[in-house]
């Protein structure tokens, strides 16, 4: 049997101007924007209690009413795919996610990703809003991701996110010898030229990422970066832009550099690194449903730690 689903939520004043169905995947970023449309097409999602078009103006403070018979989705099938769970129970698990594993399906990757992974080993997500994923990684990003297993598990997961109290932290490996830690706040959006990149732009979401140096070495540092917003490529774009980009990063990585006096070792990882050097080790969020506290961890990948353990020998090398 269907879930009858409710949800009822003013719209920010800083979503005005734009269209509703833009607003509604703002507001509900569990839900894919065709879900969306269809819901606002039927009149199953309306502005101010009434039937509106997908492409009209909001002006933030109206109400934004969902009203739907929640259907299983069925397009999605359940694969037999390994999963590290790294905590789970009746509500919420966590998953430590290797590189190159895709977390939704899309054109390109119909299937083999988290999402079906998910599906073979809990049927029950497929009456879930995307099989549970409340937020995603990149392909080529490691570490930890929750799921949802009920519906009110997902909604408070995303009202968490929303709220900013969802405390997630990443390793990064980067190219330079920074001095110091800090803070970049710079809003993201979509690269004015290039619609596959996100940029530091004025028209982006506000992004704030912080940051601070775990170990540094004599051409590169291990930064610890700590999310305030969850935008699409967030630490990559950050720390690309104050010019400390990650370590194999084909998108914001710029041309490979090389520590002049480095070892074959060194230079052959550096050159082979097979992705953008970063790796989701700490998440803490509240229980959805009993408000407890959970932390996990994920130690670093095997890459990674190979990389700095070359990085280490490379800098006392020169001491």
């Amino acid at each position: 049997m269907a879930d009858i689903l409710k949800r009822d939520e003013r719209i920010p004043e800083h979503l005005a101007g734009r269209r509703l169905d833009q607003t509604a995947a703002e507001m509900f970023p569990e839900f894919s924007r065709e879900r969306l449309k269809s819901w606002i097409q039927q009149g199953e999602l309306t502005l101010n209690g009434r039937s509106a078009r997908p492409k009209d103006k909001v002006f933030g403070g109206e109400r934004l009413s969902l009203d739907t018979r929640l259907e299983e989705e069925t397009r999605w099938e359940a694969q037999d795919i390994p999963l590290a769970i790294v905590y789970e129970d009746d509500d919420v698990l966590v998953v430590d996610k290797p590189a190159g594993l895709v977390v939704h399906p899309a054109a390109g990757n119909p299937d083999g990703t988290l999402l079906n992974a998910l599906l073979h080993h809990e049927p029950k997500l497929a009456a879930i809003p995307r099989a549970g994923i409340v937020h995603r990684l990149d392909k080529e990003t490691t570490g930890l991701m929750m799921v949802a297993k009920t519906l009110a598990a997902q909604t408070a997961l995303v009202e968490q996110l929303q709220a900013r109290t969802v405390s997630r932290e990443y390793d990064a490996i980067v190219v330079g010898a920074m001095t110091a830690g800090g803070t970049v706040d710079a809003p993201i959006g979509r690269h004015p030229k290039d619609r596959q990149r996100q940029a530091v732009t004025a028209s982006g979401k506000p992004a704030v990422t912080h940051y601070r140096v775990k170990e540094r070495f004599r051409a590169h540092t291990h930064v610890r970066c700590r999310l305030e917003t969850g935008r699409t490529h967030q630490i990559r774009v950050h720390l690309a832009h104050v010019r400390y980009p990650l370590v194999g990063d084909p998108v914001y990585g710029g041309r490979l550099k090389l520590p002049a006096g480095a070892g074959d070792e060194l230079k052959t990882l550096l050159r082979e690194f097979p992705r953008q050097a970063l790796h989701a080790h700490k998440l803490r969020f509240d229980h959805p449903a009993s408000g407890a506290p959970v932390e996990c961890q994920a130690p670093l990948p095997d890459d990674m730690f190979l990389l700095l353990d070359a990085l280490r020998e490379d800098t006392e090398a020169e001491r």
